[in-house]
């Protein structure tokens, strides 16, 4: 694919792409958004018509609550072949009086007792789906929605029922409720409330609903109690909620409602027969955030058709330019310095190529001599490096001769003394061996303070205590002895008493510790502090090319990793000890 079909395309994808995708992802977010809004708006409203419904329901129930417990009402239910007197049925109606109630009906266990209109028979009472809720509620109110009374008469028998109970079958609310006796608390008979449906009208007329919304009341069964509508009520609707052990953590979710995706949002409400839910069409929610797919398109489109003209005027002439540097370094590696001319001055960064381009081929002659010389140089000065080296072997051979002199003179502390500096320069002049066994390392540390016995004549003594399995581990050269060199001038050359170093070496599984502990005086956090920020200044009084605690501690991190090297722990007054940790490895 040529370079500026690469371009156009990037461009596309670097640009009109990522425009689509961000535009596609924030109207999906702000759908999304807007959903959950909408959801929590119902949850909102719901929850408000739930309190509502609730405190105009409490209202009738306290009315019914103190109606059952009446001597009027208790004295008809216990007498029932007692004609009901003139005087009783003004004390029962001034009971259950309230500017919604409708009507009310007594029943006994065989017949109806007593009602202030039309009203069921026993037989159409006991044929509503609700009445035998009633029955298990045992003196508990139950509630009846208009959708969920039917006319008994039209299910018990071919006799339509009256004009009053088709008026109260079709639109009221009823409260049901077992009486019971008083003093003994067995079932005396059963009352019935019928209230106007004008409560629920005003309960849900009062709910808040988005433009085109509605608000039901369904029961269990999935029958529509009351809608705001009131086009839908008595309609069985399938709503998943509505199933056992069914639950999305939400309280919303988006489906099919009258041939329409809609948002149904549900809360049960008190009343545990029943639930709240509100449904609004998903393309009226989708409506609010259609500003955005719209701009998101736009600005798609925008973003192509800016790709194109930016193809047309300004990436054909780059690619012409490009082109030209291209065929200029094919000539330059020809060994052809010749410059390239330009395609037409435009006083931008392609004219600032093609003149870069013939510089740098002009200098790249000169430039070429001046390696070439360069390596010349090199050369000469490698062979004088080569000449001017000290060959090892001269070393130990005069050490060799001085310790043959002195073994004849009958000094032999010079000769332990020389036999120990040459073992410690075989191991530090060695350079092909990085890593080597723990117990030349060790007997390097030995030799070492060996010498240094000499020097501080006795004052300090020193133990080396290493397994016999662990002899063999590898580790990096040279990393005792800087912490032993740093315990012999900071802790024991102070001291007037005799110093003692210990170094043991132990085994922990996969790794190996070597501790290094002496008596000095030790030292605070404060002087570790200052020690290990001045090694490579003025402090290095004892050993100008010897290597520091942080070297040793960087060269163990770099070979073997960021949990590897040293911990140092002291107190003043209490000595010091360093711990080496490093891995096990064997050759």
């Amino acid at each position: 694919m040529k370079l500026r079909r690469k371009i156009l395309l990037a461009i596309i994808l670097l640009v009109f792409i990522p425009v689509i995708a961000m535009g596609s992802v924030t109207y999906y977010t702000y759908s999304q958004a807007m959903e959950k809004k909408s959801s929590h708006f119902y949850w909102i409203s719901l929850q408000e018509t739930d309190r509502r419904l609730k405190f105009a329901l409490n209202e009738i129930t306290t009315i019914s609550n103190f109606a059952i417990t009446q001597q009027a009402v208790q004295q008809a239910l216990k007498q029932p072949e007692s004609a009901v007197t003139y005087n009783r049925r003004q004390e029962m109606n001034n009971l259950i009086h309230h500017p919604m109630i409708l009507s009310f009906a007594l029943y006994s266990h065989d017949r109806l007792i007593y009602s202030d209109s039309d009203a069921y028979t026993l037989a159409e009472l006991q044929a509503q789906e609700w009445y035998g809720r009633v029955v298990e509620a045992q003196g508990r109110p139950v509630w009846a929605g208009p959708g969920e009374d039917r006319a008994a008469g039209a299910l018990i028998s071919d006799q339509a029922p009256s004009a009053g109970r088709i008026e109260i079958a079709s639109g009221a609310l009823i409260q049901a409720r077992t009486i019971k006796d008083y003093h003994s608390l067995e079932d005396i008979g059963t009352l019935i409330i019928y209230v106007k449906p004008d409560l629920l009208d005003q309960v849900f007329w009062e709910a808040a609903t988005l433009k085109q919304g509605d608000i039901l009341l369904v029961n269990q069964e999935g029958r529509i109690v009351f809608d705001k509508s009131g086009e839908r009520i008595g309609e069985h609707a399938a709503f998943p909620f509505l199933e056992a052990g069914y639950s999305n953590g939400k309280g919303y979710y988006v489906d099919d409602d009258l041939g329409e995706s809609s948002l149904i949002t549900y809360l049960p409400s008190h009343h545990k027969e029943w639930f709240l839910v509100a449904v609004t069409e998903k393309k009226l929610i989708a409506s609010e955030s259609s500003y955005i797919r719209n701009l998101a398109l736009l600005l798609g489109g925008s973003s192509l058709l800016s790709a194109f003209l930016f193809d047309r005027f300004f990436v054909r002439r780059l690619v012409q330019s490009i082109i030209g540097a291209v065929n200029g370094m094919k000539q330059v590696k020809r060994g052809s310095f010749v410059p390239i001319p330009s395609p037409g001055r435009a006083d931008d960064e392609t004219d600032l190529l093609i003149d870069g381009f013939n510089r740098m081929s002009a200098q790249i002659e000169e430039l070429l001599q001046q390696i070439q010389t360069e390596q010349a140089r090199k050369k000469e000065a490698e062979m004088q490096a080569l000449v001017a080296q000290i060959n090892p072997h001269f070393i130990y051979n005069s050490l060799e001769s001085i310790n043959s002199m002195a073994v004849l003179e009958g000094n032999r502390n010079i000769s332990k003394m020389v036999i120990s500096l040459g073992k410690l320069l075989r191991i530090s002049i060695n350079e092909n061996q990085e890593l080597i066994p723990l117990s030349m390392e060790l007997e390097h540390v030995r030799h070492y303070m060996n010498i240094q016995k000499f020097r501080f004549e006795d004052q300090f003594d020193y133990e080396i205590t290493i397994p016999e399995e662990l002899k063999f581990v590898v580790t990096q050269k040279l990393i005792v002895q800087p912490i032993v060199e740093n315990a012999l001038y900071h802790a024991i050359e102070p001291m007037e008493e005799p110093g003692l170093i210990r170094i043991a070496v132990s085994d922990a599984g996969d790794e190996v510790f070597i501790d290094i502990t002496d008596n000095g005086p030790g030292f605070s956090k404060e002087r570790l502090q200052k020690l290990y920020g001045e090694e490579q200044g003025p402090a290095r009084k004892y050993r100008e090319n010897g290597v520091g605690l942080k070297n040793v501690h960087e060269r163990l991190q770099i070979r073997f990793g960021g949990r590897y090297g040293m911990m140092i722990c002291s107190a003043p007054g209490f000595g010091s000890t360093i711990r080496i940790r490093i891995p096990k490895m064997l050759p």
